[in-house]
């Protein structure tokens, strides 16, 4: 019989872990650094640190981790190599005397000021001849739809 209780005893010691693993997902290790997600394939693994998720699974060998492709860390290189981009062709700009789009630290050269130049008398005297031919030519056709509408 004392045989027997400690069988059964071991067999509860091996037992409860197991079965709140199954239960609750993975425990936590390392003071709660990572939670763990029960999945189809085995359990996800999310690092509370760095955010990098993997997926945990059973294999031949034993338990194992695999890192799952994260878009976010694509972004965020990404993100990084275009403001690299950015910052030399600011600095381009700067060395050409071009105020960059949204500011810069250098000051551009001031362009000319434009001048306003008025007409001539002439000028006008053209634009208004252009202005009363366009008008009685406007005028004529009116007159013409006119006479062909109106029956006889």
């Amino acid at each position: 019989m004392p045989r027997l209780l400690v069988v059964a005893l071991t067999g509860l010691t091996i037992a409860i872990p197991v079965a709140a693993f199954g239960q609750a997902g993975a425990p936590d290790s390392e003071n709660g650094r990572y939670a763990f997600n029960r999945v189809e394939d085995g359990y996800l693994r999310l690092d509370q640190r760095t955010g990098q998720v993997s997926l945990c699974a059973k294999r031949p060998m034993g338990w194992s981790c695999h890192p799952v492709p994260d878009e976010r860390s694509a972004l965020e290189e990404e993100i990084a190599r275009l403001q690299k981009d950015n910052a030399a062709l600011k600095k381009e700009l700067l060395a050409r005397g071009i105020t960059p789009p949204g500011g810069g630290t250098a000051k551009a050269p001031e362009p000319d000021k434009p001048t306003l130049k008025l007409p001539s008398d002439a000028e006008l005297d053209r634009a208004v001849a252009v202005m009363e031919r366009l008008w009685k030519r406007l005028v004529e056709m009116v007159q013409r739809w006119q006479r062909e509408m109106t029956p006889i």
